[in-house]
């Protein structure tokens, strides 16, 4: 990273505009948030998918290979008819819940705010 990427959003090696560019999406967001409400504990691919409503399996799969190759997640396999996967937060996944749980508490105290403005402006 050049110097001057540091804190410019519109630089590609921006860190923070690479970290949105992996974590921006409501997938992830909801899957490391019930990762974390189950820390310590392991949880299955099909209890993940059970909880995060309108998730393809598909779109669950995608997310959860991104998480485990940024190091956010691990990924342990059953050798069972058929195999159970389940996935666990790492201590880096924890610490990203933690900035997650900010910007979710910043939604919940404006967003009605933000609804209000839109609203006005197609008015």
């Amino acid at each position: 990273m050049t110097p001057s990427a540091r804190g410019d959003l519109f630089d590609p090696a921006c860190p923070t505009r690479r970290l949105l560019d992996r974590i921006g999406t409501k997938w992830t967001s909801m899957t490391v948030k019930i990762l974390a409400e189950a820390a310590p504990d392991e949880v299955r691919f099909a209890n993940l998918r059970r909880r995060i409503p309108g998730v393809s399996q598909k779109m669950l799969s995608v997310t959860l290979q991104s998480l485990v190759r940024d190091g956010l997640v691990t990924r342990r396999v059953e050798d069972t008819v058929p195999p159970r996967v389940h996935y666990r937060l790492t201590a880096l996944g924890t610490s990203l819940e933690s900035a997650l749980a900010v910007l979710r508490t910043w939604a919940e105290e404006h967003m009605a705010e933000v609804d209000e403005a839109n609203q006005k402006s197609e008015r």
